[in-house]
Order: structure tokens, then C-alpha cells, then sequence
């Protein structure tokens, strides 16, 4: 009998959803508007919140909007949306090997001089992506079978600076911030402050597997001035670029792209003038937040939930806008979200971007509602326990994925105006 009424109840659920009915689990616009609000009185007082339709820029919540907030890795959404405007989504970072200009290859491949290494930021360069190999096999495609020379690695374009925030290496960061980070600056569990000598070497490795010999010591230096190209390799194009940055929030590459920023727009590669393109960037559209470094580690950084959220509703009318969000990660299915929000309403519903440090936490991203709309918000807690805070991120955005109706009617006209929302 149990199961029979069971059944029963499954088949008129069924039935009703197939007319047309919406969910019982559904919100309205006035229902999400207060699972909010209780979610937010419950959370530190310095947090804040906003979302807004991207479509029709009607203001769904708001708390504390414009209070400035430590972002963590929400700040990698300043980051990326940059480059990808500035530089394009089908933009590469280029690793050149260069010799001399007055360098010729000698009968039987040799060439005479030196083969420069010049690092173009491409933060994957190295044995680990294959393109150090790529590289190698073009040289020998060159007709080089022998350098009579060295092997020298040029990191001049971005400064010597191996973190984003203080001398020496961060830990956090995952690399040796370079130019020619070959492999990330990383080998055998080890860090090579010396970047571009450690590249040289490992690249001239790669160069005997590939049959060239070379025959001097690898070292660092700079090319020589009218160096002529023998090769070069491209990196992933700027808008794959973007994606193993954000969803899987990378802080090396975020930060070598922030480099680039600046060696391209501002002559020069470090984080100072990285930080100066993303800002004169984002002023485009009214988005003025610190901006300290590309990766969001610095404590420095701050932005508000407003600022967020205008940067996704400028970005969602973009040429760029699909690059932008497949940038992003899927609830419940890739990247830093990858394990949360399964079974719930926005299961692979949103595009997001994380963000942890010790006691800040932020979620930020679109959510495609059950009622079709597309909603831009920002969720930014500090002073927060981070494992509540993110717990209560999952409620949220499951909640805004099911809102199932436009917005609400006005109330009826009676004779009179309605009058105008308070301004805020």
C-alpha cells in the first residue's frame, strides 16, 4: 500500500511538471529576495552581497553593495576580463630562440654563437606542456644539428621579481614569476631562483633529445641587439588562457599574465605596471577597485560586491562575453566548484569564480535561473569561517538558480501614480 501511494504521488508529480507546473521548490522574485536576506543577517558583519539581472539590470539584492572587501581570487576576474579585452582571446605569448644577426649555419648544420631562449610569459612553457619539445624539434627543422656556442636564457621582459607580493618565493603562488619560467621555475620539488639559467639548461636538454648538440655551458644573459628569430613556439591562446586561470584559480599563471599586461601596454613586465593597465582597464566601465596583484593573494586588494557584479553585467555585452564565461567554473561539475552544489538547483547552472584566503571567502559569477534569467552576483565575506561562509554561498546561488519568474508586477493602477523606488 505504501508503495502504491508512493507511485501514485510520483506519477502526479510527474504529470504536473509536464503540464507546465512549476516547481515546489521554485522562488519568486519576492521569496528569493527573502532567503537572502536571512542568509546574509547570519553572516559576519563584514560581508557583503549583490545581484543584479543581467539583462534588464534590475537590482534583485543588495547588502552592504558598496563596502570594500578583501576579494581573494575574485580579484583573478579583474585579471583575465583585461586581458581578454585587451589582448584578445585568440592571442598567444611567444617563446622565441634567436641567434645572432650576422649568424649563418655552417655547412653540416653547425651554427656558430650562441642560441637565446627570450621567455615571452608563457606561464605553461616547458617540458610539462611539450612545448619546450615543440621548440626543439623546429630548431633542428631549421637544419641546426650543432650549436658551437651556449644556450642562453633571456628573461628580460618582466623584472626579476619571483613573487607577486615580497621578495623571494611564495609558496602559495606555485612558481618562480619569470619571463622564461620553464616549467614554472620548479624541478624535482625544487625552486630555481635563477630562472633563466635553470631554463637554459633544461631547454638544452631538450634541444640533444632532439638532435642538436650543443656544446657550451648553458647560462643567462640577453639577446644581442638585431637578433634574427630561428623558431619560436606559441603559448595556449589567451582565452584557453583565461580558462585555467579562473576555474581552477591559478595563481602563477594569473599572475605571469598580470606581468605580461604590463610589459605589452606599459614597457614594462612587472606588477606594478600590470596592476596600472587593469586599473586604467576596468575605469572603462566605472569598475575602480585596489587593484595590489593579478592573483588575489595580496590582502591588499580590495573591491566591493557592486564592483564585481558591474564588471559582469559589462562583460556579459561584450564581443568577448562567451570567452569570458567559459572562462569560469560550473557548479558542480569543473574546477574549484567542481564538488559543490551537485544535487542542488545549481547544479551546472552557474559559471563562478572562487575565492579563499585565511578568513575571507567570496563566490561570484552569473547563475541561469529555472525562469530563463541570466543573474550576476557577488557574495564577499570577511572575517568569516570559511567552511560556513561557503556553505552558506551553496544555499545562495542554488537559491537564485531557482527563481522561476520575471520580475514582480507592479502593483495595479488605481488613479494614482506608483511611485518611484527609493534611490539607493
Amino acid at each position: 500500500m505504501r508503495r502504491v501511494h508512493t507511485s501514485l504521488v510520483a506519477s502526479l508529480t510527474s504529470l504536473a511538471l509536464l503540464a507546465g507546473a512549476a516547481p515546489a521548490t521554485a522562488y519568486t522574485e519576492s521569496e528569493l529576495k527573502t532567503k537572502l536576506a536571512r542568509e546574509m543577517r547570519q553572516a559576519p558583519a563584514s560581508s557583503g552581497a549583490y545581484a543584479r539581472d543581467m539583462d534588464s539590470g534590475e537590482e534583485l539584492y543588495a547588502l552592504h553593495e558598496n563596502a570594500v572587501r578583501i576579494p581573494a581570487s575574485v580579484e583573478k576576474l579583474f585579471t583575465t576580463s583585461s586581458a581578454l579585452l585587451r589582448l584578445g582571446p585568440s592571442a598567444t605569448l611567444r617563446t622565441n630562440a634567436i641567434a645572432a644577426a650576422d649568424a649563418v649555419v655552417e655547412p653540416g648544420g653547425v651554427l656558430r654563437g650562441d642560441l637565446v631562449l627570450v621567455g615571452g610569459g608563457d606561464p605553461f612553457f616547458g617540458d610539462g606542456s611539450g612545448s619546450s619539445a615543440q621548440l626543439a624539434r623546429s630548431i633542428r627543422a631549421a637544419g641546426i644539428q650543432r650549436i658551437a656556442g651556449s644556450v642562453v636564457g633571456d628573461e628580460s621582459a618582466f623584472d626579476t621579481r619571483r613573487s607577486g607580493c615580497c621578495s623571494g618565493y611564495d609558496f602559495d603562488l606555485g612558481g618562480v614569476l619569470s619571463a622564461l619560467a620553464y616549467d614554472r621555475g620548479v624541478f624535482r620539488g625544487r625552486v630555481r631562483l635563477n630562472a633563466a639559467g635553470f631554463a637554459a639548461g633544461r631547454f638544452a636538454t631538450q634541444l640533444r633529445a632532439a638532435g642538436v648538440t650543443v656544446t657550451g655551458t648553458s647560462r643567462s644573459g640577453t639577446a644581442p641587439a638585431g637578433a634574427r628569430t630561428v623558431a619560436s613556439v606559441p603559448s595556449m591562446p589567451v582565452g584557453e588562457l583565461a580558462r585555467f586561470i579562473n576555474a581552477p584559480s591559478n595563481n602563477f599563471a594569473a599572475e605571469m599574465l598580470f606581468k605580461e599586461l604590463g610589459a605589452r601596454y606599459r614597457d614594462a613586465g612587472t606588477t606594478a605596471a600590470g596592476a596600472d593597465v587593469v586599473r586604467d582597464t576596468l575605469d572603462d566601465f566605472g569598475v575602480r577597485p585596489r587593484i595590489a596583484d593579478g592573483s588575489g593573494l595580496s590582502r591588499v586588494n580590495r573591491a566591493t560586491p557592486r564592483q564585481v557584479v558591474r564588471l559582469l553585467e559589462r562583460m556579459h555585452n561584450q564581443d568577448i562575453a562567451t570567452s569570458f564565461r567559459a572562462s569560469l567554473a560550473v557548479t558542480g561539475a569543473t574546477g574549484t566548484v567542481k564538488a559543490r552544489m551537485r544535487g542542488t538547483a545549481a547544479s551546472d547552472r552557474c559559471q563562478v569564480k572562487t575565492g579563499t584566503l585565511r578568513g575571507v571567502s567570496a563566490l561570484a559569477g552569473y547563475c541561469r535561473s529555472a525562469g530563463g534569467r541570466d543573474i550576476g552576483f557577488a557574495l564577499m565575506f570577511n572575517r568569516a569561517n570559511t567552511y560556513l561562509a561557503k556553505a552558506r554561498e551553496n544555499r545562495i546561488a542554488a537559491a537564485i538558480a531557482r527563481l522561476s519568474t520575471g520580475p514582480d508586477a507592479p502593483p495595479a493602477d488605481r488613479g494614482g501614480a506608483v511611485p518611484a523606488p527609493a534611490a539607493r
